[in-house]
């Protein structure tokens, strides 16, 4: 199926809006307070640091992820001024590496309440611990400018490391007799197809269905539900997929039975009476913002007739840390997903207590959406020469190495999950 694009190259840009700030925080007394605090800092990771003078700072241990720093005082500096943001940016900024950036990350997430001594922490909350910006809540007008930042990039950007579905969101491989994803490459595209099957099945959607998907990414799930005879309405408030899912589902002798529009939910109106039978979204939800979670299961109670199911894929955190990050300034926000922020189930049940609908959980496979960001960091990687001949540069390609491993390091250390959720709607 074909995902050409007119958008024009990214080279006609004017915002990099991957690339770093280029000064570097005047923050002396805390970038000294952080040089102190490497050694033992890294200990507690289990991590080592060479730096450049030669010395290799946490311990002896030759199998413990090693970071490399080039540039010890600006990364300081960044980290004393900034915290984890001002970690993540002097990396993009190419002020450290590390031979295996996932293991490193993963380190980090499996202790992120305890990363570095108390007098470090504080002295760094003192300037870190900003309140995000009112510009990033989802109003109408914002949200429709969040999904250009990330989903109007270049459809081409997206075809080099997903799988020939372009299915966005986590996979469900086999499992081995421990439970454990069997992942490789070419069982990606059967691992996305298994996931659409296991929420399309959990709506209940067959033929006759009348079905709302809320985030048609590029149409892989519109088209599957097409297909087993459902009539679908599906939204997106991003230009590139709307297009390009038309496009898909008449290339698949489908467009008769769905209909794609750019549509913000809280627009969403039936296209025929009685409401819809099922709603199916995946990793949509994280994108509506706190504020609005309330307004989005509003919206679906609304819109699902009497009797009618929701099933919904989402990225989950521990509900203690969802309500920590909830007000934050976070690297995540500023560069990848501004607006968003990564729900508890304990938040969802909360914004559901109002409306008819009852969730229930139906599954959870973190272990899988590691894997998932695995194979597309390692598509990603392979592909690096296309992804410059598109226009992107090396600040970029930094910035979303960082985003795929950041991500899978969250995953493969249990700090985030990924869950479906069954929302039935009374009568």
């Amino acid at each position: 199926m074909s995902i050409r694009q007119s958008r024009p190259s990214v080279r006609d840009d004017t915002v990099a809006w991957w690339r770093p700030p280029e000064r570097i925080p005047t923050a002396p007394v805390r970038g000294r307070l952080t040089g102190l605090a490497v050694a033992p800092m890294a200990r507690r990771l289990g991590v080592r640091v060479a730096l450049p003078d030669g010395r290799v700072l946490g311990g002896d241990d030759t199998r413990a992820p090693l970071m490399r720093v080039h540039h010890p005082a600006a990364l300081y500096r960044r980290f004393g001024a900034l915290g984890p943001i001002g970690f993540a940016e002097s990396y993009q900024a190419g002020e450290w590496d590390a031979d295996d950036l996932t293991a490193l990350l993963t380190a980090v997430a499996r202790h992120l309440r305890a990363i570095a001594p108390r007098p470090v922490l504080w002295l760094t909350r003192v300037q870190a611990d900003r309140r995000r910006s009112p510009r990033t809540r989802n109003t109408r007008e914002a949200a429709a400018r969040h999904v250009r930042h990330h989903y109007d990039l270049p459809a081409e950007l997206f075809a080099l490391f997903l799988d020939e579905t372009m299915t966005y969101s986590a996979a469900i491989f086999p499992a081995d007799g421990a439970g454990r994803p069997v992942a490789d490459e070419p069982g990606l595209a059967a691992a996305q197809v298994r996931k659409i099957d296991r929420l399309l099945d959990l709506a209940g959607v067959g033929p006759g269905t009348r079905l709302l998907e809320t985030g048609t990414g590029w149409g892989g799930l519109a088209i599957a539900a097409a297909r087993r005879g459902a009539d679908v309405h599906t939204i997106t408030l991003s230009v590139n997929q709307c297009e390009a899912a038309r496009r898909r589902a008449a290339e698949a002798g489908v467009a008769d039975r769905v209909r794609v529009q750019r549509c913000d939910y809280r627009d969403i109106r039936p296209t025929t009476t009685g409401g819809y039978d099922a709603v199916v979204s995946a990793e949509m939800l994280e994108a509506v913002g706190p504020e609005f979670w309330p307004d989005y299961f509003a919206t679906l109670d609304r819109l699902l007739a009497p009797g009618g199911r929701a099933a919904v894929q989402t990225i989950t955190m521990d509900h203690h840390d969802m309500l920590a990050n909830r007000e934050k300034d976070t690297w995540i926000r500023r560069y990848i997903f501004p607006g968003g922020l990564i729900p508890s189930v304990p938040a969802i049940e909360a914004a559901c207590r109002p409306t008819r609908l009852r969730v229930r959980r139906a599954g959870s496979y973190g272990p899988h959406y590691a894997a998932t960001l695995r194979l597309w960091r390692k598509r990603f990687e392979q592909h690096a020469d296309e992804v410059a001949a598109l226009g992107f540069d090396p600040a970029f390609q930094r910035t979303w190495r960082l985003y795929l491993a950041y991500s899978e390091a969250g995953f493969a250390a249990g700090y985030l999950d990924v869950e479906h959720l069954l929302l039935d709607r009374a009568s």
